[in-house]
């Protein structure tokens, strides 16, 4: 009982004329935004539910240019076939069971609840496997853990738009096409992003009508030719301070889910509904041009 009695007050001394509550309002923990899905090249998922576990991916023929003189013979290329292949080899499950006296006498109904808890680990740790494949699969990454070549947010002013200008320009170097350029980092980056211009983040820049966070989404604006995600998911660094950034073209990296399902089975066992859920998918960074990474040192 939180409510204290004065000393020799022995009215319902026992304290049972107050019950324990439970409330059937959960506290649910907060869920991180996806942002896989808006970051990459989902075209073959149709294939692989349809068909199978793997989509064999053509390549477009390189074709060689050479000076040509009047009268002159030409070489003739052949031509290649190369292909890339998208397989699905990526599983995550969970599993738990509600005996059926908890189930009928709980004022909580832990199959929904846990049953959404389940679905949304499932998407997060999607989100981390692909993420981590694609750091993995960068054509370029700048600097390494530990020693990152932008050092010193707040003590030497690096300005962190001029390294996304400079991300930029790695892509214009490779040719990258404009449209669905994205970048990826850390809730730490934007926070030196917004210190290093107020309004950056402001509706008049980035003209969204407001400036809020969406599917990981930090503006509906670009900043620097960049649709701008933000995520959690990024594999921890082994040195204090250093963060991965990731930027590239959204045709970079394919991914496909083969199987998402959540099933209610009975437990052989007891009396008990077993709930489990599965999710069987593929990555493959299919242009690592351009796909690029960079370690920043946040101090």
């Amino acid at each position: 009982m939180a409510i204290t009695k004065s000393a020799g007050y022995d009215n319902l001394p026992s304290g049972n004329w107050l019950p324990v509550i439970y409330s059937q309002k959960v506290q649910k923990f907060f869920r991180t935004a996806s942002v896989v899905e808006d970051i990459t090249n989902t075209d073959y998922a149709g294939e692989i539910e349809n068909f199978g576990d793997t989509v064999n991916i053509i390549k477009e023929p390189s074709i060689s240019v050479s000076s040509y003189t009047r009268g002159g013979a030409i070489n003739i290329q052949n031509l290649a076939d190369d292909k890339l292949q998208l397989v699905v080899d990526q599983a995550n499950a969970f599993a738990f069971k509600v005996d059926d006296i908890e189930e009928r006498q709980s004022h909580v109904n832990w199959e929904a609840l846990a049953t959404s808890s389940g679905a949304y680990a499932l998407k997060d740790s999607y989100d981390e496997n692909v993420i981590a494949a694609m750091v993995s699969g960068a054509g370029t990454t700048v600097g390494s853990d530990g020693s990152g070549t932008d050092t010193g947010f707040g003590t030497s002013e690096t300005d962190p738009l001029n390294i996304m200008a400079n991300c930029a320009k790695r892509l214009h170097g490779a040719d990258v096409p404009t449209e669905n350029r994205w970048f990826l980092a850390s809730p730490e980056w934007y926070e030196q992003l917004a210190q290093a211009s107020a309004k950056l983040m402001d509706a008049s820049v980035t003209g969204d009508a407001k400036s809020e966070l969406r599917n990981g989404k930090v503006t509906e604006g670009r900043i620097q030719g960049f649709k701008c995600y933000m995520t959690n998911n990024f594999a921890a660094s082994t040195t204090s301070n250093y963060y991965k950034i990731l930027w590239g073209h959204m045709s970079s990296t394919a991914t496909a889910n083969a199987i998402a399902k959540t099933e209610v089975i009975r437990d052989p066992d007891s009396f008990a509904d077993v709930v489990r859920g599965l999710h069987v998918f593929g990555r493959k960074v299919l242009r690592s041009a351009g796909l690029m990474a960079r370690h920043v040192l946040i101090d």
